[in-house]
């Protein structure tokens, strides 16, 4: 999605067009599923991070495109905001030691990309929301110089016909009364405070409903596992505030089509699915395009000659529907395939952490995908999508709905049910034994100690607050803090707690 756009106004008769061949797509799409058009030699992985950077003063640091040009690697794209930048980890096989190497692997991309932003007077943070971010962070201005994410901010405002809403209740720190935000913005930029991982597992088409649905399964655990984004314009609001804030922040409707039922473009969905073909449709049927530009290309004419279509405006306007996990259609090397992704997870703390994330996660869906009796035979869509909203809200401290156990706190679900799966699924994918016990017994501590980023970031700042600190002032610390124990890449669940 960062591709480079026109900026030339969208005309009503390019509306009609852009439908028209986002159906053509569609058509094809079917298609190539029946006639098994895909290419799946191996079940490759693949890995996103976004980053934010800061100043000496721990505020944001409105300098990507100064730090890519420095960069020179096209692993690393601009984001939505000036401070934000996103790497991309080139795909490989699960098997072996592959989650090894991709720790090994990330530490040296960022690496590279924390020295080189230093030499522009900028550092790196991995977190979910930067602590530090204050409301003129927001203002237009700060956008990326890039005409697509202007395109989106004006399309998004313009559909919704009024300024962006930021209002959630948090989960309050011990002792003290619920913190509520009621804020506004005249821009799409508080989508850029929302910094994560996004992890995409290739799937062959006749796999890609079972573990579309043990992902939208795993999704409220997940978020509780690893919530890290406590805090939002100086509030202590959800775990993992991305979850609401993310929603809001790219909302296109006003009241009257939230209260008539419209759907939202940031979605969890709302059914189990029996192919991928499901949430493509879905997203045709409901959303009108936001960036409706097409290309040359007949979709089925390039099918009938042997091609891999590159099916460009349905990919566009997936882009454009932000499920939790979203399917991705691509072509590779002139063949095309399907992906899973899974964008729940925030940004961070440490390598060590986010790549032990993605081992529960790849390890526990394959189980449950492969499960001769299916979670989502016994649970309802509706309880996946609740499990997701308090896990990001209370993190361990929610209740969690599991078919056969009914409510159970996040991390008892995962040392009693879903750990032992995780393990049996990196079993079935040939994943080390090195491996699949490093990073999965980080989650099993983790869970032992209740200790997340987002409960280490609260407990700091509650701490300073009670000796006296102010707000802002504890925040500051915090991060500060943060960074130095992030970089020495210990996993957060040893992290000390002094304030």
């Amino acid at each position: 999605m960062g591709k480079n756009l026109s900026a030339d106004p969208c005309e009503p008769q390019d509306r009609g067009r852009y439908r028209r061949k986002v159906q053509r797509c569609l058509d094809t799409l079917a298609r190539m599923l029946t006639d098994g058009s895909f290419s799946f030699p191996r079940k490759n992985i693949g890995l996103e991070v976004e980053l934010n950077l800061v100043d000496a003063e721990l505020r944001p640091s409105m300098t990507n495109t100064t730090v890519l040009e420095a960069l020179n690697d096209p692993s690393f794209t601009t984001e939505l905001g000036q401070h934000n930048l996103e790497l991309n980890v080139p795909p490989r096989p699960l098997a072996g030691e592959s989650a090894l190497q991709l720790e090994d692997d990330l530490r040296a991309y960022l690496g590279a990309a924390a020295r080189t932003a230093e030499e522009s007077g900028a550092s790196l943070a991995m977190i979910g929301i930067l602590p530090t971010l204050r409301h003129e962070h927001f203002d237009q201005k700060w956008l990326t110089n890039n005409a697509r994410y202007s395109l989106l901010n004006d399309r998004i405002f313009a559909a919704r016909g009024e300024r962006t809403v930021l209002s959630m209740e948090g989960a309050p720190l011990p002792g003290r009364q619920p913190e509520r935000l009621r804020s506004y913005s005249e821009s799409i930029l508080p989508e850029a405070a929302c910094t994560s991982v996004q992890l995409h597992l290739q799937v062959a088409p006749e796999e890609f409903a079972a573990h579309w649905n043990a992902a939208q399964a795993l999704a409220g655990v997940q978020i509780a596992v690893g919530a890290n984004s406590p805090f939002l314009l100086g509030k202590t609001l959800w775990h993992e505030t991305r979850i609401p804030l993310f929603l809001q922040a790219t909302d296109t409707r006003p009241e009257e089509l939230k209260n008539q039922g419209v759907r939202p473009r940031v979605w969890f969905g709302e059914r189990w699915i029996t192919s991928i073909f499901d949430l493509f449709e879905e997203n045709v049927r409901y959303f009108p395009g936001l960036l409706p530009e097409t290309d040359r290309e007949d979709p089925i004419e390039a099918l009938d000659s042997g091609q891999a279509p590159k099916l460009t405006e349905l990919r566009m306007h997936n882009g454009t529907v932000w499920r939790w996990n979203r399917p991705v259609y691509d072509v590779v090397d002139g063949m095309p395939h399907l992906r899973v992704e899974n964008r729940v997870l925030p940004s961070g703390p440490t390598v060590v952490d986010m790549v032990a994330n993605a081992a529960f996660f790849y390890g526990a869906q394959r189980a449950l995908a492969e499960a001769d009796r299916p979670v989502w035979t016994q649970m309802s869509f509706q309880a996946a999508e609740e499990n997701m909203y308090a896990g990001a809200r209370r993190g361990f401290d929610a209740q969690l709905y599991w078919p056969g156990i009914g409510w159970i706190p996040p991390d008892e679900l995962v040392l009693r049910v879903l750990l032992p799966l995780a393990h049996e699924g990196l079993r079935r994918s040939d994943v080390s034994d090195a491996a699949r016990e490093r990073y999965l017994g980080v989650i099993e501590q983790r869970c032992l100690t209740r200790r997340t980023g987002a409960a280490w970031q609260r407990e700091f700042v509650l701490r300073a607050e009670e000796r006296g600190a102010e707000r802002e002032t504890a925040l500051n610390r915090m991060l500060g803090r943060y960074l130095e124990l992030s970089a020495t890449d210990t996993p957060v669940h040893t992290w000390p707690l002094e304030a």
